[in-house]
């Protein structure tokens, strides 16, 4: 790999499961779990999923054995017992190394955080969510919808109640990450004929269910090897036992909703802040290997190469503090009050943009090279688009945090 992978420092690990292992400390936060040999393997296999817009099963194959999957289950219940900042800093290094990788896998950890995040808080109603990974079970996020801009706070999937508790989904999410491979789908619908309707009803249906089609619609120009398709739900049906949230539509105070949202955003922004960090070090890469013609020296010698690289670097360090800040204070469990929601949206609002800002000044810096199809420069400016469209959007962020400065907005 040479020196593609200068960005990932630190000591290898064994790359099988590591439950029980002492971690090796990094100087960050004083853990580091994926090793670097391993970060090498995925990354040399992140340009041929791009190219033929395939699956990364091999990443999903090696992270699985490694125990990466289990890291936010508690050790008392079978996983690793990582923090969420340090889970956050993984997904940093794994981003650098393989973003629409890492991005895939958040999926499943943005599940096993939202049910330790509840745990942690005396909620054990996601429990069983801990123990299913714990035994390999990968979840998958079915909220998204098309044209439905309320996200968490209202769904046009039907959740139609069943003798017994249970409950049938009939309606179709769209980028459900980890669709090639998932066998749990954590989902929500609206429940309209219950005597205490409307409900929206947060359930999780296994892959074997019937009534559950994969539709073969993701080509998108980045984030290929995540291969987010459609779910097409024809009365998939939820046990019981896995019906574990029915709440009133519109914005809600039930810790459900704010441990989504924060492992949400706080592992979304490290894909991001990940990103970004590995297109500064392709930019130092370029300017320290090229040669101008005109003066012959490098371009790291030229006064505008250096500020851009610099103006980069600037932005970018300004993240991961504040990415740390936040996910240790949910870790923590420190009650920020109303803050909380405009601090979410936005670290991720900041990271999304940052990270763009971060490629477009790497790519200035590696000039007409980074136009290849072959470039992973070319691929990180069409991976790094996809920020914008995961929630919170801007529109969403700025709306949120005008409301906690300024009131709610006018009718």
């Amino acid at each position: 790999m040479g020196s593609s992978r200068s960005g990932w420092h630190g000591t290898d690990r064994h790359d099988t499961d590591v439950h029980g292992t002492e971690l090796i400390g990094t100087g960050l936060i004083g853990t580091e779990f994926l090793g670097t040999e391993l970060l090498g393997r995925i990354h040399s296999r992140a340009a041929g999923y791009d190219r033929d817009n395939a699956f990364f099963a091999e990443d999903l194959e090696e992270l699985a054995a490694a125990g990466y999957l289990r890291a936010l289950v508690p050790r008392e219940l079978g996983g690793l017992g990582l923090s969420l900042r340090e889970v956050a800093h993984e997904q940093v290094r794994l981003a650098a190394a393989a973003p629409a990788t890492a991005l895939a896998v958040n999926m499943h950890l943005v599940w096993t955080g939202v049910a330790k995040a509840l745990r942690d808080r005396g909620d054990d109603s996601l429990e069983f969510v801990l123990r299913d990974a714990a035994a390999g079970e990968l979840f998958a996020f079915a909220i998204s919808e098309a044209g439905n801009d309320l996200m968490l706070f209202g769904s046009t999937t039907e959740a139609k109640p069943l003798p017994g508790g249970g409950y049938a989904f009939t309606g179709t999410k769209i980028f459900t990450s980890l669709s090639p491979a998932w066998t749990r789908l954590a989902l929500f619908g609206l429940d309209t004929e219950s005597a205490d309707a409307p409900k929206l009803v947060h359930a999780v249906v296994s892959r074997d269910e019937p009534g559950i089609r994969t539709l073969d619609d993701w080509d998108t120009i980045g984030m290929r090897a995540s291969q987010s398709n459609s779910t097409r739900l024809d009365r998939a049906v939820a046990a019981p036992d896995r019906v574990y949230r029915r709440l009133d539509p519109g914005p809600s105070s039930d810790p459900l909703i704010f441990a989504i949202f924060a492992n949400f955003e706080i592992l979304l922004s490290a894909v991001y802040i990940g990103l970004g960090q590995r297109a500064i070090e392709l930019a130092v890469e370029s300017a320290t290997g090229r040669v101008s013609a005109r003066t012959g020296q490098t371009k790291a010698a030229d006064p505008i190469t250096r500020w851009k690289v610099a103006d980069a670097a600037i932005a970018h360090d300004a993240l991961l503090p504040q990415l740390d800040a936040i996910a240790a204070d949910v870790d923590d469990r420190v009650d920020r009050g109303e803050r909380w929601f405009r601090d979410l949206v936005g670290i991720k609002s900041r990271s999304t943009r940052t990270a763009k800002f971060v490629v477009d000044q790497a790519i200035a810096v590696a000039g007409g090279a980074a136009f290849s199809s072959s470039s992973e420069l070319g691929r990180l400016y069409r991976d790094v688009l996809a920020g914008g469209f995961h929630p919170s959007n801007e529109d969403s962020a700025h709306a949120t945090v005008a409301t906690t400065l300024l009131g709610p907005a006018p009718d």
